[in-house]
């Protein structure tokens, strides 16, 4: 037997009629999706109720300005999907000193041809060591040094004019171990500590610990923390100071809601849910990738939707790509659960590609990604805050006639410069001597060969953008990357950095920097072609073609306005696409029409296409 959504006279009783009917038809629309999400609990209808109460003062106290974005967004559900969305990251500080100084910069990012920002972690953090902000401290309140909420509002507003849609972080996982939830269960409350993990046991922490990988082997080894006020061990998958919290507990579920509504009613538009993966804890598992995170993100995602639709999830979730799919919505949950989710794999075959000058591993691990929802999108990037992990599959690289830990191997090597012939200067982070493991700190630029001078490092760096922005989801550029930004030597002079080499990947924002440039003047026009490409609306797939060259990656978008054929030379050779090949996926190669320059591709003999090293074209008819 369903059961009914909650009696609404009491929430709404103050507003008018318009309003009361407009959230009224929410709740029934939604309420079966929230019960559903939310059936992980022992009473869902009870837990439902509570958020729902959440979600109508949330919508009582939304302003005018922002239920008409919900509207226009509600009419246009895929405004994130379109071939004119594109997103650009950074460090609110090291891009413009504070969130007035962004205000300053909007004129850079709508030359760039921006329409989504996100700022990483700027909630107030813990002091002292804070893993770039993700240990938060307090959810409604903003680093002191970036300014205040009333600054986050007042950017907003202005972004939203200039038709730029703001993306902060929420972290999920953990809180820090100053945060008052935490400060409390310390002093002895039990609600409060119950919102975490926490075990008096050793045996229990051993047996939890059996199947738990480690994060940062190097300086947080382990994955729980003894604390003398708890007088027991407390799970800290991250680092000792990063407290997990109990997803298990609906009042945790509840806060998180509240939150989630209050950033909306900033106007923060997209929510990027950090450290989703390891929300749900489950012993005898990795408490990865479990089935109750995709449930709860479906049903924080639904009361999201009561008051603030025009506010959108993504999933910070880097994960195998048999998993990563999940975080998009499958089977009863497709297309409920998040609306963006990091392409990791496809940022980790890029550079696979570039160091091996083969596409065959790509294509191999590209073409066993199950297809995503209609109504969702990839994230596309070439690199972002965080190091690189050679998420290379063993059975991926078996199927092309290679090794998966010798690969990764390599890929360490060569983007660490000690490959012989290599042209990237990358650093290594959080070198695992148990497994072998190397991840990889570095710019775009510099893993790309500028730093070093390589002649063809710009054509590379174009490359990167090609592909990213040519897949057909959002894609989003790094701060700097679009200038040629190269590391930071003196990344390790700052007080609190010295201990990760991801700060020599995150320099400061060298303003003003040359409008004119020749690098920036590429991009901008890689990102005028794609807005007017209308084949990268990211409801349409991308299919990686089996290539007839081990040095082209080959990609097939079927649109209703007739086929794109994307080809991408990865090596530092001139290279071919067949032009028997292209008739064979509907394209005429006599009369189609680059999009990436504007002109008919350069041909030689029955329809070759040729490809100078490094480029890529997207060919569709004209």
């Amino acid at each position: 037997m369903s059961v009914p959504p909650p009696d609404l006279t009491e929430l709404l009783g103050a507003l008018p009629p318009h309003r009361r009917d407009l959230f009224g038809a929410r709740v029934e629309r939604w309420w079966p999706d929230l019960l559903d999400g939310l059936s992980v609990y022992a009473d869902p209808a009870a837990v439902g109720e509570r958020v729902v109460a959440l979600a109508a003062r949330a919508f009582a106290e939304r302003d005018d300005e922002l239920h008409a974005l919900d509207l226009r967004r509600t009419l246009a559900p895929d405004w994130f999907q379109r071939p004119e969305a594109v997103g650009y990251a950074a460090y609110v500080d090291r891009f413009a000193g504070d969130l007035r100084g962004v205000v300053d910069k909007v004129g850079h990012l709508q030359r760039l041809g921006v329409t989504y920002l996100h700022l990483l972690p700027l909630l107030k953090p813990r002091p002292g060591d804070n893993d770039g902000g993700y240990a938060v401290m307090d959810y409604r309140s903003i680093r002191e040094d970036l300014g205040t909420m009333e600054d986050l509002r007042d950017l907003t507003d202005t972004l939203r004019g200039e038709g730029i849609s703001l993306c902060l972080d929420l972290v999920l996982n953990h809180v820090a171990a100053e945060h008052e939830w935490a400060v409390r269960a310390r002093a002895g409350e039990q609600r409060y500590r119950d919102y975490f993990h926490v075990e008096a046991d050793r045996a229990a922490v051993d047996a939890w610990e059996e199947t738990l990988p480690e994060v940062f082997p190097d300086f947080a080894p382990g994955s729980f923390t003894w604390d003398d006020d708890l007088e027991a061990w407390v799970w800290t998958t991250f680092n000792s100071w990063q407290w997990d919290v109990n997803w298990a507990n609906p009042d945790v579920f509840c806060e998180y809601a509240d939150i989630v509504l209050h950033l909306a009613n900033h106007g923060v538009e997209a929510i990027r849910l950090d450290a989703i993966a390891f929300t749900w804890k489950r012993l005898g598992t990795a408490c990865q990738n479990q089935p109750e995170v995709h449930a709860l993100t479906q049903a924080l995602r639904t009361v999201t939707r009561l008051a603030a639709p025009a506010t959108i999830f993504k999933a910070e979730a880097i994960v195998g790509p048999r998993d990563l799919v999940q975080y998009l919505g499958k089977g009863r949950h497709h297309g409920k659960v998040s609306d963006l989710a990091y392409h990791n794999g496809l940022m980790v075959q890029v550079w696979s590609m570039l160091a091996a000058g083969d596409v065959r591993l790509a294509t191999e691990a590209l073409q066993r990604l199950d297809p995503i929802p209609a109504s969702t999108a990839w994230i596309t990037y070439a690199r972002c805050h965080d190091d690189i992990g050679w998420a290379i599959d063993d059975g991926d690289a078996a199927a092309v006639g290679l090794h998966g830990w010798s690969h990764r191997s390599f890929l360490a090597d060569f983007y660490s410069g000690d490959f012989p012939g290599s042209w990237a200067r990358g650093l290594v982070f959080q070198h695992n001597p148990a497994t072998g493991d190397r991840r990889i700190s570095g710019t775009l630029a510099s893993l790309a060969g500028l730093e070093c001078g390589d002649p063809l490092a710009l054509d590379r760096i174009l490359l990167a953008h090609a592909v990213v922005l040519g897949w057909g989801g959002l894609p989003v550029l790094w701060m700097g990357d679009e200038v040629g930004l190269l590391n930071d030597p003196d990344w390790a002079d700052e007080p609190g950095h010295e201990g990760d080499n991801r700060w020599a990947h995150r320099p400061r924002m060298p303003w003003p920097v040359d409008e004119d440039g020749a690098l920036l003047q590429r991009v901008r026009r890689l990102v005028r072609a794609r807005a007017a490409t209308p084949h990268l609306h990211a409801s349409t797939g991308t299919t990686v073609l089996d290539p007839h060259d081990t040095g082209v990656l080959l990609t097939l978008r079927e649109h209703p306005l007739g086929p794109m054929v994307s080809a991408y030379n990865v090596t530092a050779t001139e290279r071919w696409v067949w032009g028997d090949r292209l008739r064979e996926l509907g394209l005429d190669p006599d009369s189609c029409v680059d999009r990436v320059s504007g002109e008919p591709p350069h041909l030689a003999g029955p329809g070759d296409v040729r490809l100078r090293p490094y480029q890529a074209v997207w060919l569709t008819a004209p």
